[in-house]
């Protein structure tokens, strides 16, 4: 059965759409971009040779000419493992360089590259690596693959160049396949929408301090500074000391990372009095932001654009963005659709403007590895189902209501898990938050709300004071529990509420 798309159009989208081109199909894309991956890189090893590429904090540095030198050795090592065009190699290396030498050497050796998430248990880790058919697993004690440089030839812009696992919040993760042509598309996306003039070069300078493995930090971060032939400093593992030190030592100019990280970050004695004056653009996104971060982040980046970004895995990141300009005023919004996207909303009720979000774009795989069933129920005429129920105001600006499957329904009443979480966040002494669904004999369900602090205890009655004054009687937890340990979020930010369901134990009701 076709889709009722009600597509958004584009009348008070800020971002430019020079260059964007439909296909015959009417799919939007750039035209005049580098073909591939390794087209994109072999650019700057030809122009700026000696420019740092990807520096390891705390390990090694290399120049564009390094990287290209052996990341082509790798390539030869992986072929003379028997690895070609379209083959499988698992990269389970910490973020670092062993990581990016590893990408780029089996793309270069026009293999895919299977982003592993490195915290999954050993038996996730197999899934993926039986699922994807990975024919060479560079795992952690394994040696980067060394022989006679190599780089294939006849790479295409539809050839997929890896594959990322979505978090499996829902079942077993599902294999997304990304094509050379959607890391390159979504890199312009993501320059334009921050404004980071094309000719920037050396000076984006990012500092990627989520998992490389997960598509905020390889396709928004990496594979924008490879894109405008600037610096990934790669940052093994998140240390706030560590991350206000390296702003100034290696002058990054660009950073990104979930509200929650920026929160905990803000408060942290290292970034009192830390010299962020060559902090250029910033991004966040993965989660719900509460306006009042909002403000502190851009009192604290005074110089700085400021952006949220909202997108999938299935779409190589980005689908909308909200930029600088109404970063403050519009905080409850993700933005508008990115230059290469299209975006409807498919009707759940009578409101044309709230519903389910579907999209479209060369950016936008075309379905998952080995499940024709999933595809089947994700893509439907050309536009892939977010699973995210949102509002679109007169602007056209998205406003994410929840994901489907976490709307809570209490006595016939739809509640949004992220709306109350928005109030939660601005409560005095909580750090983080999470409301989810506590089955009810009577009303069905009623709202649970699972609250983080990091400080020595937390007034659970000034909090639901403090929902009382911004919602509605029905929306106010009747259940919640305080933990001292971080919720738990995949690699991109989002809460992992079947954990939570599976591990909290709710106490007697409040009244």
């Amino acid at each position: 059965m076709a889709l009722a798309v009600r597509e958004i159009p584009r009348s008070r989208n800020p971002f430019p759409q020079e260059g964007v081109v439909r296909d015959a199909d009417g799919v939007p894309g750039y035209a005049g971009l580098p073909a591939t991956l390794p087209d994109m890189l072999r650019a700057h090893v030809d122009t700026r040779p000696d420019a740092e590429a990807v520096v390891e904090l705390g390990g090694e540095r290399l120049t564009y000419a390094q990287l290209w030198e052996r990341a082509s050795r790798v390539a030869g090592g992986l072929r003379a493992a028997g690895v070609r065009r379209g083959d499988r190699v698992a990269v389970r290396y910490a973020a670092g360089t062993d990581w990016a030498l590893a990408f780029w050497g089996t793309v270069l050796a026009g293999g895919i590259a299977v982003a592993v998430n490195i915290r999954s248990a050993p038996p996730e880790v197999g899934f993926v690596l039986g699922d994807a058919g990975v024919k060479v697993d560079l795992s952690a004690d394994t040696p980067l693959p060394d022989g006679e440089p190599f780089v294939a030839d006849g790479l295409e812009a539809s050839d997929v160049a890896a594959l990322f696992y979505t978090s499996g919040t829902t079942g077993r993760p599902k294999g997304v396949p990304t094509t050379h042509r959607a890391f390159v598309t979504n890199a312009v996306n993501l320059i334009r929408c921050l404004g980071i003039p094309e000719g920037t070069g050396t000076d984006l300078r990012t500092l990627i301090s989520v998992p490389l493995f997960h598509v905020t930090a390889c396709n928004a971060q990496f594979m924008v500074a490879a894109y405008l032939g600037g610096t990934s400093v790669i940052m093994p593992v998140l240390d706030l000391p560590r991350l206000t030190e390296a702003l100034t030592a290696e002058r990054i100019s660009f950073v990104v990372t979930v509200p929650a990280v920026y929160s905990l970050w803000l408060r942290h004695p290292s970034f009192a009095g830390a010299d962020v004056s060559g902090v250029r653009w910033a991004a966040y996104g993965g989660a719900p932001i509460t306006p009042s971060l909002v403000k502190a982040l851009k009192a604290a980046f005074p110089r700085t654009r400021l952006i949220n970004g909202y997108g999938m895995t299935e779409t190589a990141s980005l689908i909308t963005v909200l930029p600088d300009e109404e970063a403050v005023g519009h905080a409850d919004s993700v933005g508008y659709a990115v230059p290469s996207v299209d975006i409807g909303v498919v009707p759940v009720g009578d409101d044309p403007d709230v519903g389910e979000l579907v999209v479209r774009g060369v950016t936008v795989t075309a379905g998952y590895w080995n499940r024709p069933e999933a595809t089947a129920e994700t893509i439907v005429d050309g536009w892939l189902r977010t699973g995210d129920i949102v509002r679109v105001d007169d602007a056209g600006r998205v406003h994410v209501v929840d994901r489907s499957k976490d709307i809570i329904i209490r006595g016939g009443e739809n509640i949004s898990s992220v709306e109350v979480e928005a109030v939660l966040l601005s409560a005095p002494g909580v750090a983080d938050a999470a409301v989810i669904a506590v089955p009810d004999d009577v009303m069905g369900e009623k709202v649970g709300a699972v609250l983080f602090t990091d400080r020595d205890r937390i007034d659970v009655e000034a909090v639901i004071a403090h929902c009382r004054e911004h919602l509605a009687d029905f929306k106010i937890p009747q259940y919640t529990a305080v933990v001292t340990e971080a919720l738990p979020r995949n690699p991109g930010g989002k809460l992992l509420k079947n954990r939570l369901r599976e591990q909290v134990r709710w106490g007697a009701p409040l009244r």
